[in-house]
């Protein structure tokens, strides 16, 4: 069952582009990766998601609903936390939880209390004492603690101390685990391929990868890493390539027989041959495009 199914989304701001025929689709107990550096359009098409921002054209849908016509309805079976938390200063940790709660209209004090206790998160301080970190852990509780059907991330670990991040995720795949679809939008490729079982790249606006995110870490490409010299002129297959005085590296998706055959020619001291990783394939996949 699909929970959000996007087709052809376009948000313009005047002459300016946001995003441009974004299309993806999101299978109901995914932990879904949404990944692009900044700019790229990760947090427009979330806001147009949850109907924040309208969109230019195209459509979409969360739980079957219409993002437009039907954005209220969706907002009640949602837990959103966005990249950056605004949160009333003069208010105390359990204050900001309470209203979130009252406005979802559900009593979800203990897991409030349990979530705050995992983050390490004192609630009855005041938002204006607390640091960057502390208060995106308020965003993370506040958007957790009704046990939403969906969770949507946008850049949630930001501020959160390497301990903390941990935790974040060990509660992410629990409720994964459970039954909750999870989009998560980010820039570090490391939190996708650790958390993530699919994954959308985008760029510029427009999505120029969707997959598993082991289909997308393999893509049939070999990591290529050679201490010495030889010439690839003739060689079709290599994307990437990176020079220095030791040697070269770059991804290969031809012919292996060819590559050696290159290599006998050369002068080679060493040479590595393994998986990419998804961080070299996202580096692919932005240069190629």
């Amino acid at each position: 069952m699909k929970i959000i199914q996007v087709n052809h989304l376009k948000k313009y701001y005047g002459k300016s582009k946001g995003i441009e025929d974004v299309s993806f689709e999101v299978e109901k107990g995914d932990f879904f990766g949404f990944i692009g550096p900044n700019g790229a359009g990760k947090s427009t098409t979330i806001r147009t998601l949850l109907g924040l921002i309208y969109p230019t054209s195209g459509s979409a849908s969360i739980n079957g609903m219409d993002i437009v016509k039907e954005k209220e309805q969706i907002k009640k079976q949602i837990g959103y936390l966005p990249s950056e938390v605004m949160l009333y200063p003069s208010m105390k940790v359990k204050e900001a939880l309470k209203l979130s709660m009252d406005l979802y209209k559900v009593d979800c004090s203990k897991q409030a209390s349990l979530l705050c206790q995992r983050l390490n998160l004192d609630p009855n301080k005041k938002i204006e004492d607390l640091s960057f970190g502390n208060r995106k852990k308020v965003g993370i509780v506040c958007a957790l603690q009704h046990n939403p059907e969906l969770l949507i991330l946008d850049e949630p670990t930001s501020g959160l101390d390497p301990l903390m991040q941990k935790e974040f995720f060990e509660i992410l795949k629990e409720k994964n685990e459970k039954g909750t679809t999870i989009l998560l939008s980010s820039h570090i490729l490391s939190e996708i391929q650790r958390n993530c079982n699919k994954a959308a790249i985008i760029r510029d606006g427009k999505i120029i990868a969707c997959d598993t995110v082991e289909n997308l870490s393999n893509s049939n490409a070999k990591y290529i890493q050679i201490h010495g010299n030889a010439s690839f002129d003739t060689l079709n297959g290599i994307k990437n390539m990176v020079k220095d005085k030791e040697g070269c590296s770059f991804l290969y998706n031809g012919d292996i027989s060819l590559l050696l055959n290159c290599l006998s020619k050369g002068n080679i001291k060493d040479i590595t041959i393994s998986e990419p990783d998804l961080e070299e394939v996202f580096m692919h996949y932005y240069k190629e495009n």
